[in-house]
């Protein structure tokens, strides 16, 4: 054979197999195509079918609303990508904040933003939920003692013994003051008749000095103090009290706080969580971790900021006898509610042993 026949031979081997070659990677091609194409289609079908759609009420008023809980939803709905929807409502717009906890357990909500005891969820531990006298001093507190105290755990525990009702988290909002209009809070006789707006929990440990707490719908404790209805509130600190309108009515504010932060809760309805999958209900839980940073540096800058430069309330104090008082009773509190379950006495265990490695730890723990 000659060279020139032996190089015609050679090209037509190699044309050969590039055409088989090709020809392979053209049905491979178009098998990776129909592939990909496969793969592709739950997204597209997702995004064409209607998004899942929920109703969650906080606890909260709109001007508040604003702060700790709308910066949340509106995050969450924007990375949802049109896949799922939460609808927003504030204080006793769906419901009344009363029948929260009913109205999630139906169904009437997807999901709730709030306090155990405000909104009478039926679990031995809603006593915690909110102001609880001195459980915490900061608001780093409250994560703390979920994260490696055993709260969560006991919260699930709590929960999984109710129909319908899902506990997501718990997370730190402002501590508590007591503000109010006309009668400032000297001694802790000054307290005596005081009608005020305030949580369950806080407002039954001050009534034994004589406070009074008195429950209205949230809308409504402006005009109230107005007219003489409410003499104050036992609600919040500084922060919101300023924000929602209230330290343009109230004319004194009282420094010491009963416990440094509110204990508040993400609840949602069992069946409407467990529709909702798997990527979404993480979405969820990050952009609730998401409210929870946003709400510490809010409260914790504005406290200090408010009553150093706040010029709307004069600022007073109770005697250090009568608030060393104050703080002793709150131990007999502690111990009556240890002994009303024994849930509940793991939860003040798990206090007592805080505040302890807390002491002992020292600055700038405690």
């Amino acid at each position: 054979m000659t060279e020139e026949k032996k190089k015609t031979s050679a090209e037509a081997a190699s044309l050969s197999t590039r055409r088989g070659f090709l020809g392979k990677a053209g049905i491979g091609a178009t098998a990776v195509a129909a592939g990909a194409t496969t793969l592709a289609a739950p997204f597209v079908n997702t995004r064409a079918a209607a998004p899942i759609k929920w109703r969650l009420q906080t606890y909260s008023g709109a001007p508040l609303g604003a702060h700790v809980i709308k910066p949340q939803i509106e995050a969450f709905n924007a990375a949802a990508n049109g896949e799922m929807e939460i609808e927003l409502y504030y204080a006793d717009q769906l419901v009344p904040t009363a029948d929260l906890f009913r109205a999630l357990q139906t169904g009437t909500l997807d999901a709730v933003q709030s306090d155990e005891a405000t909104m009478a969820s039926p679990v031995d531990i809603a006593v915690f939920g909110g102001y609880f006298p001195f459980a915490a001093r900061y608001s780093l507190d409250v994560p703390a003692l979920f994260r490696y105290y055993g709260l969560k755990e006991i919260w699930e525990e709590a929960y999984a013994e109710v129909d319908n009702v899902t506990w997501l988290s718990t997370g730190a909002w402002d501590p508590l003051h007591i503000f109010t209009v006309n009668k400032p809070i000297r001694s802790l006789a000054d307290m005596k008749g005081l009608r005020v707006f305030g949580v369950p929990t806080a407002g039954k440990f001050l009534s034994r000095y004589g406070l009074v707490p008195v429950t209205i719908p949230w809308d409504n404790v402006e005009v109230a103090m107005q007219t003489g209805e409410l003499d104050g509130v036992a609600w919040c600190g500084f922060t919101e009290a300023y924000e929602v309108g209230w330290a343009d009515v109230c004319k004194y504010a009282l420094s010491n706080s009963v416990t440094g932060a509110w204990f508040g809760s993400y609840f949602a309805n069992t069946k409407s969580w467990k529709k909702v999958p798997p990527h979404l209900q993480q979405l969820f839980r990050c952009t609730i971790d998401q409210s929870h940073y946003y709400r510490d540096i809010w409260y914790w800058g504005g406290e200090a900021k408010l009553r150093v430069e706040g010029k709307k309330m004069e600022l007073t104090s109770l005697p250090a006898n009568e608030w060393a008082q104050v703080v002793k009773d709150s131990k007999g509190f502690w111990d009556e509610i240890a002994s009303s379950s024994p849930r509940a006495g793991k939860v003040v265990a798990a206090f007592k042993k805080y505040a302890e490695t807390m002491e002992k730890a020292g600055y700038p723990y405690r």
